[in-house]
């Protein structure tokens, strides 16, 4: 049996009736009242997701001289002082060990922030390729919440100071919370406006009260989560990118900067030379219906890739998911079947974002 981490806020979540599962190692909220009412809930409102799950490292020191500069695909030196950045963490091969935001927080200090399922993979593989500074895994004594909706701002300003409403989109700003140094960031992973909040763990479950006192905050679980994501086409690490998925299969090469030196930079130009033997597509269903993980995408000489990702989608009003197909089967309007034992489902290529309504830029 896997032995299955707990948030701080696991008692909390138990004491609502959250239907609790495993997830990356955890044991997490899926949904509270439901995944659909929780998903409507964060397009209209503001939804509070516990992703105290996820990892926090910490570096200190010369961000060149020390090697961290080399580690993503992106520059860590050009991150301006209260900023962030996605990128990638990768293998020799060019495939995806981790997607991750790096925390520009002083000139010397950086902060990256990991999936919880690779956090500790993405530690020594971090620490193995750095050669000098000070690389500390904070994720233990490191609380995470996300306020997201449409509503979110005013529910921050309210509680923490109008400073917070200056914020603009992937920039961050340190400020006290309860007593403590906490990190607002304006970034998320729904599509709406909203804040991610880095706070000692130990201060998450006061913070969780405290901001569910408002009667425009409700907590939300994995499940609606996942369909928020995915309805405006984030990839999910463990299904729709991994170790043997590149960027360029992805279509993520924007996260790339090839200016630069970092592990996989050959393999990836290798790959941009010979072409990409799958690509990453969207697709959206002919009803209603749900496409699961590792259903076969099909057109009329045969399979041509398989599914990823799936969901029914309440602001589509239909079945959308993200997969892997030949290069040639990845032209937008292309019809797909999606096949599985007696399964089959109707389903057409499109471009991403799946819905396009949501409040995050505002």
């Amino acid at each position: 049996m896997e032995q299955l981490r707990s948030t701080p806020l696991c008692s909390r979540h138990e004491a609502i009736k959250a239907l609790m599962a495993p997830f990356g190692g955890w044991n997490m909220p899926i949904q509270y009242e439901g995944i659909i009412a929780e998903h409507k809930w964060c397009r209209e409102q503001a939804a509070l997701f516990d992703i105290c799950h996820m990892g926090e490292f910490l570096y200190q020191g010369d961000f060149e001289a020390g090697g961290l500069e080399d580690v993503f695909t992106f520059s860590v030196k050009s991150i301006p002082i209260g900023r962030s950045r996605y990128g990638f963490l990768l293998n020799e091969k060019g495939g995806i060990i981790d997607d991750l935001i790096v925390f520009r927080l002083a000139e010397d200090r950086a902060m990256i922030v990991v999936n919880a399922a690779t956090s500790d993979n993405d530690f020594s593989v971090i620490k193995s390729r750095l050669h000098g500074g000070d690389f500390t895994d904070i994720s233990a004594d490191t609380g995470k919440l996300d306020i997201q909706g449409p509503h979110s701002r005013d529910v921050m300003t309210a509680a923490f100071g109008a400073g917070i409403a200056q914020l603009p989109y992937f920039k961050f700003t340190t400020m006290e919370i309860l007593g403590c140094e906490a990190i607002v960031s304006r970034t998320g992973y729904t599509g709406e406006l909203g804040y991610e909040i880095f706070l000692p763990a130990a201060k998450a479950g006061e913070l969780w009260d405290l901001l569910l006192k408002d009667g425009r905050v409700r907590p939300a679980g994995l499940g609606a989560r996942d369909v928020l994501r995915l309805e405006v086409g984030y990839s999910l690490y463990g299904s729709d990118i991994d170790e043997s998925t590149t960027p360029l299969e992805a279509d993520l090469e924007g996260f790339v900067n090839f200016e630069k030196n970092f592990v996989g930079k050959e393999a990836l130009l290798r790959q941009k030379q010979q072409g990409v033997p799958r690509k990453k597509v969207a697709f959206e269903v002919i009803g209603r219906r749900s496409p699961r993980h590792h259903y076969q995408l099909c057109q009329e000489a045969g399979s041509v890739g398989s599914v990823t990702s799936g969901v029914f989608s309440p602001m589509l009003g239909c079945g959308i998911g993200l997969g892997y197909v030949k290069p040639e089967a990845a032209v937008i309007g292309a019809p797909l079947t999606i096949q599985h034992d007696r399964i089959s489902m109707e389903a057409t290529v499109c471009q991403l974002p799946f819905y396009r309504g949501g409040s995050l830029r505002s």
